[in-house]
């Protein structure tokens, strides 16, 4: 039996790629058929896929008819059922605080529908963009209302965070504070996915001169498909969203994810690759943040491919690295191997890691928020739709709760004597 998720795209278009990779992995078709879709294939589409005369159906909310009209249309239209679009006649403006009520009880009623045909639905996986209206304000309304309906399911969001070198709008910050603020109590995983980042994997790395959001969807998609390999494909590690909590989030509130995907590297050097498991084990590791700003509290890596000896390259790397590893959470970094490779790939690496560093991309976005904030700017494009500015005021003491007072720090500089002080006073 699979255990299903609900996939729902809000306010982005990096779900397309997402679903035309999974398709590529799967042996699907563009319209999600296949000859070859048998029991052995359906329980590892199962997750994502449900088996029918002729497509997979999944969830697709978005607030701008273009956009689900050029995929009912596009290569993809024959996916996805008609009655799982939902669209309205009239865009979010960028306006975290747009009017939802009248639309969020027809979204929850696709949702319902879709979750009781599930056979054992495991949680809901929320794509959204944290910079616009849809994605932050919807998407973060939606994932309160999921959270009171079905509090006994995994809440997972891959978020995409703003930044400056990839900005259409003045009050991407203010959207994307708003929506954290939000995600630290309404949600399992987050999953963060840094615009800024992405661009630089673009420039630097991929040799794009000048990256369009076609690009760097295509990187996001693949950091996607690796992330969920172990949903996907049996007898893996980590094999359903719980356990994937269970073993990377600490503390409720520490639930913020940083993926990191190898190799990435210039088509046109392509040749020129040696991939190794050592050498794909610090690529995942040292290049998706700088460990000068924090430390890893727990890790959980999938290596796919053709790959062999991966566990000791990662107790090598803990060994050799130990002062970026908190001591006081023994075997924190847990490793599993999928043969099935990334499409075009011959093997790759993935991550998933839960460090303290991540606090420096919070901070960026909290100090545009200030320096906006402060001075009361665009504001009035908030409180004209029913917000009060206290809102505003309680997300910057949460953002800075959890970056500066009391929960990166407290755990970072964390060591097993204060752990054994501690308890030796408490007896």
């Amino acid at each position: 039996m699979s255990r299903e998720i609900v996939n729902i795209q809000a306010g982005n278009q990096v779900g397309e790629a997402f679903w035309r990779m999974l398709l590529a992995e799967h042996g699907l078709d563009d319209a999600g058929v296949s000859s070859s879709f048998e029991a052995q294939d359906s329980a590892h589409a199962g997750v994502y896929f449900t088996q029918v005369d002729s497509s997979g159906p999944t969830k697709y909310v978005d607030l701008e008819s273009g956009v689900c009209n050029r995929l009912r249309s596009g290569p993809l239209g024959q996916l996805f059922r008609p009655d799982t679009y939902f669209t309205s006649d009239s865009g979010a403006g960028n306006n975290w605080a747009k009017g939802w009520a009248e639309l969020i009880d027809g979204i929850l009623d696709i949702v319902r529908r879709q979750s009781e045909a599930t056979e054992a639905l495991q949680g809901f996986q929320i794509i959204h963009s944290l910079g616009g209206g849809t994605g932050a304000g919807l998407g973060s309304l939606l994932l309160s209302k999921l959270r009171e309906e079905y509090p006994d399911r995994m809440l997972s969001t891959f978020s995409i965070l703003p930044a400056p070198n990839v900005s259409e709008t003045v009050v991407e910050p203010y959207n994307s504070l708003l929506s954290v603020h939000q995600l630290v109590d309404n949600c399992d995983l987050t999953i963060c996915i840094d615009n800024e980042a992405l661009y630089d994997i673009a420039v630097r790395t991929l040799k794009i001169k000048s990256p369009a959001y076609k690009d760097l969807n295509e990187l996001i998609a693949k950091v996607m498909c690796g992330v969920s390999t172990s949903l996907r494909f049996p007898g893996q590690l980590n094999g359903d969203l719980r356990k994937l909590g269970m073993n990377l989030v600490p503390f409720p509130r520490l639930h913020f994810l940083m993926p990191s995907f190898a190799p990435f590297y210039d088509p046109k050097a392509r040749t020129f690759q040696r991939l190794s498991v050592p050498e794909l084990t610090s690529s995942i590791f040292l290049v998706a943040s700088d460990p000068r700003f924090g430390r890893y509290l727990t890790a959980a890596c999938i290596f796919r491919g053709k790959v062999s000896s991966h566990e000791n390259s990662v107790m090598q790397l803990q060994r050799k690295n130990s002062n970026l590893f908190v001591e006081w959470i023994p075997d924190n970094v847990s490793v599993s191997l999928c043969s099935v490779p990334p499409v075009g790939q011959p093997q790759a690496a993935v991550a998933l890691a839960n460090s303290t560093c991540i606090q420096e991309l919070f901070k960026r976005n909290l100090d545009q928020f200030a320096l906006m904030f402060k001075r009361r700017a665009f504001l009035h494009w908030y409180t004209g739709e029913g917000m009060d500015v206290m809102e505003f005021s309680e997300a910057e003491s949460n953002t800075q709760d959890l970056i500066w007072l009391t929960m990166y720090p407290q755990y970072q500089e964390a060591t097993v004597e204060e752990e054994e002080a501690e308890a030796e006073s408490e007896q």
